[in-house]
């Protein structure tokens, strides 16, 4: 009898069908000489420090380092503590008894670090020692499930990528009880919880939270000149080189040009150039771009990749790479035809020629190739789910199609000391431009050779303004999570960079999630905001390791090579403990940010405790409420003086020296609104009756 052991119910039906395991038991499947059971994601945890002996958070007791981690049947949070899932319990029962009746374990978890991490936990908890095969595949389909099972791999091959995961879990648990424990006691009150990778990823939110809302604009000007093109009512616009940072200049330049009437070519560049087939989409890529073009979370993107891989109609989800193998090209032709009657994509399918290369590299394939479709054919399918569906059908057929080649011609001119610039362009092959269609307008230009006067139709003097980075969406802060913060547009240089950034293509949801659940920012629109809660401790963590993206990222590459063997779990492990001692360290030290003074200022929002008045923020007392008003409010720092008026009276004096968006300082009167949050209010100066409110 072999037992095989999926991630999920509804996988484990899936191959319990193929192998012909169709009598129901309790917890599993039997038949044909099979078992097939499922965990529900993990089954198995490492123990909480409770289960080393250490109750509650104390001083004394940080950093707590496990010389070996137990491992416990996965918890849930009760009145009375953590207690032992019933349904985990019973669960790992029944595969306990499978796993010891069975001649052979066949692994069919997710084929990735985590999904490897789910059985050797279990596998290790039960003590089991029978032998173990692993089913890794990259689809659902019958045909890849029954590939699979005619080609299992021996389980000792994963175990680079099980000490990996297992390295991973273990640093996230150091990391994160202690960097937990040791803010939480530095602040006196209340529970902070920090991260390995949630801390970081909150960093580069408020800190480009700060550089937008800090930044003050400048005016430029810059002059615009038409003239003639080719067609008979067609104008065209050179634009100046140079923007003036000062009106005068631009203007005497204005005045100089119109009074000319006339601009001289001095320079024609024309050349022909290539734009290069986008890579096929891995799971960060598709996340990024689903949510520029649709909006959509990055956890609702691999919600829906998730639920096409378990339908069968889409490859691995939770992949990083962007590559196919040889073998894997070969059946592109053919499943690209299984496309061909459909209504949106038959007549891309159908004009094109031999698929191209550029997605293909067995080098760089890592745990699995990227997202392709499987060509199960897609019935009924919800319109957020299509949405994901089609646009990986439309990324493969970009990335398979040809090169788009323009003719570029570039344009000098110049005009009493003033240099202009004209751009056009030719389509000479559409290639993967085609599939979407959504190429700029061409802009033909006359042939102009050098020395040809033209001229002026029109002058004018454009005022324009600098502007800040925009606040982080998911699509930027995935971006900046898979390369550590380090911004670039250059593909290759990206694809490098995904070796050091922070998480990975399966957890950065999860991560963001987190964020998002802590309370430490919400989404406006399509904006990543932090909240005050989130600027509060980003404040207190700012300079700390604990915040450092590319110290994150140098653990993410550490644990990438324990996977590919070039370095010992052990080697690891010793460092990170180095790294929990500092962060413990400087986070126990932090508690001077949170000391505070004991008012009899009863709560505005409770009327039961009293404000505590600390260095960022003023809180209630009263363990139900910990109503927090917090000090900076629009770049200006509240005295106490102000809050005391604010908390008990319910509104400020006028309060000189706030910042704007825009970067402008205004004053205004703070108050709260109906649900507590401060407010600002405008005094009307000249009718001085009226007030005209705007929430901070």
């Amino acid at each position: 009898m072999k037992t095989i052991i999926a991630e999920k119910p509804s996988v484990a039906r899936e191959i319990a069908q193929i192998v012909g395991a169709t009598k129901r038991e309790a917890g599993y499947l039997s038949g044909n000489g099979y078992h097939v059971t499922w965990a529900f994601g993990h089954l198995v945890t490492p123990a909480l420090p409770d289960g080393y002996g250490i109750k509650g958070f104390h001083r004394d007791n940080l950093p707590i380092l496990p010389s070996v981690f137990s491992l416990v049947p996965r918890q849930v949070k009760t009145d009375k503590g953590y207690k032992a899932d019933n349904d985990v319990l019973a669960q790992i029962k029944i595969i306990t008894q499978l796993f010891h009746e069975s001649e052979k374990i066949i692994v069919a978890t997710d084929a990735g670090r985590e999904g490897e991490l789910i059985f050797r936990y279990l596998y290790e908890y039960i003590g089991c020692a029978t032998p173990f095969d692993r089913l890794w595949i990259n689809s659902l389909t019958d045909k890849a499930i029954r590939d699979g099972l005619e080609n299992l791999k021996s389980g000792n091959k994963y175990d680079n990528l099980y000490y990996a995961a297992k390295a991973r879990s273990e640093a996230d648990w150091l990391v994160g009880i202690n960097a937990t424990q040791a803010i939480t006691i530095a602040a006196g009150r209340g529970t902070y919880s920090l991260g390995r990778v949630q801390t970081p990823t909150l960093a580069m939110v408020c800190s480009r939270y700060w550089e937008n809302k800090q930044f003050v604009s400048e005016a430029f000007w810059q002059l615009h000149v038409s003239t003639d093109g080719k067609g008979k009512d067609e104008v065209l616009k050179f634009s100046s080189d140079d923007k003036w940072k000062d009106k005068q200049p631009a203007e005497d330049f204005y005045q100089a040009v119109r009074n000319s009437g006339t601009i001289t070519i001095t320079k024609v560049e024309r050349k022909e150039t290539t734009q290069e087939t986008p890579l096929l989409y891995d799971l960060t890529t598709l996340q990024k771009e689903a949510n520029t073009k649709h909006g959509f979370s990055a956890d609702k993107t691999l919600s829906i990749a998730q639920k096409l891989y378990e339908a069968k109609l889409i490859t691995y989800p939770r992949t990083g790479s962007r590559y196919i193998p040889e073998d894997v090209f070969a059946e592109i032709p053919a499943l690209l035809l299984t496309i061909k009657g459909s209504s949106a994509w038959g007549s891309h399918v159908n004009s094109m020629g031999e698929p191209t290369r550029r997605s293909v590299d067995d080098t760089k394939i890592t745990d699995h190739h990227a997202l392709l479709i499987t060509g199960m054919k897609a019935n009924n399918l919800s319109s957020d789910d299509a949405v994901i569906y089609h646009m990986i059908i439309g990324r493969m057929l970009e990335a398979f199609s040809e090169k788009c080649i323009k003719d570029v011609a570039t344009v000098l001119a110049s005009c009493s000391g003033v240099v202009f610039a004209l751009k056009g362009f030719v389509v000479k092959q559409k290639g993967w431009r085609a599939i979407y269609g959504e190429e700029a307008e061409e802009t033909v230009l006359p042939e102009w050779v050098e020395g040809d006067i033209l001229p002026v139709k029109a002058c004018s003097l454009a005022e324009g303004k600098t502007k800040p980075k925009p606040l982080h969406t998911e699509a930027s802060l995935l971006a900046a999570m898979e390369t550590a913060g380090k911004e670039t547009e250059d593909e290759e240089l990206r694809q490098s960079l995904k070796t050091c950034g922070i998480g990975t293509p399966a957890t950065r949801a999860s991560i963001i999630e987190t964020l998002f659940q802590r309370e430490y920012m919400v989404r406006q629109k399509k904006a990543l905001v932090p909240t005050e809660k989130g600027l509060a401790l980003y404040s207190v963590v700012k300079d700390m390791h604990i915040a450092d993206v590319e110290m994150t990222g140098e653990w993410e590459l550490s644990l990438a090579r324990i996977e590919s063997g070039e370095m010992q779990a052990e080697a690891f492990r010793e460092g990170i403990e180095t790294y929990t001692s500092q962060i413990t360290s400087e986070l126990l030290t932090c508690d001077k940010l949170f000391t505070h003074k004991e008012t009899e200022c009863l709560c505005p929002k409770c009327q039961t405790g009293t404000m505590q008045f600390f260095g960022k923020v003023v809180r209630c007392n009263n363990p139900s409420c910990v109503f927090p008003v917090f000090r900076q409010i629009a770049g200006k720092t509240m005295t106490d003086q102000d809050l005391l008026e604010l908390l008990t009276s319910g509104k400020t004096g006028v309060i000189k020296g706030f910042n704007s968006k825009q970067g402008k300082t205004f004053n205004a009167v703070v108050t709260f609104d109906e649900e507590f949050h401060t407010k600002f209010i405008f005094p009307d100066l000249k009718t001085n009756d009226k007030n005209k409110k705007r929430k901070e």
